[in-house]
């Protein structure tokens, strides 16, 4: 398994921690951002953090699990490799009218153990939405994963969380952001590319 000192370095190289002053999805700002996709556009790198990752969640989550939900957007391709590192079906919710759901014609057994899976966890509240879709559907939640615990292990999902890395980066509220943050123009990174 790699340290966290090596994981750092995989997001590093591929230009996947970024340093500026973002709005993340949560509103709150920041001057550092994990862009997991960027980190996940390799498939050869994808394959050694989420292996890793699996090795992680199978050491701590003892229930034997059918399947991984992750949320659509980020989710959506750590979840697919979760999936194939664990060696079972991986499916994912997408927001309508502001609610996670299934779409796609997927659907959760009753009573299949699910492992919800993210890229990056701030405030958990995507994560909880997806995880009350997976019970809704009939799913049990055995437990969640993302490659990144951006709460520094403060976010509490209600089920085992494992992160592969924690960091604890500053977050700020909008109308708390420090002197020399506010003097960067803000973006808002991710699928919505654009300045505030």
């Amino acid at each position: 398994m790699m340290t966290e000192t090596e994981i750092l370095d995989e997001f590093r190289a591929a230009d996947a921690l970024l340093e500026g002053h973002f709005i993340l999805s949560s509103g709150l700002r920041s001057s550092s951002f994990l862009q997991c996709a960027r980190l996940l556009m390799d498939p050869k790198r994808a394959g050694r953090v989420c292996a890793d990752l699996a090795a992680k969640v199978s050491n701590q989550i003892e229930s034997k699990i059918d399947m991984v939900v992750s949320p659509a957007m980020g989710g959506v391709i750590v979840g697919y490799e979760m999936g194939r590192q664990l060696g079972v079906p991986a499916i994912f919710t997408e927001r309508v009218d502001g609610q996670f759901e299934f779409r796609r014609g997927f659907d959760v057994p009753k009573g299949a153990n699910i492992l919800m899976v993210e890229d990056v966890v701030t405030t958990g509240l995507s994560s909880r939405e997806c995880i009350k879709a997976i019970t809704q559907a009939g799913g049990n939640v055995v437990g969640a994963a993302a490659l990144a615990d951006r709460s520094g292990g403060k976010v509490d999902l209600s089920v085992h969380f494992v992160a592969l890395v924690t960091l604890i980066i500053p977050t700020y509220s909008p109308d708390k952001i420090p002197t020399e943050l506010a003097k960067i123009p803000a973006i808002k990174p991710g699928s919505r590319n654009m300045k505030a």
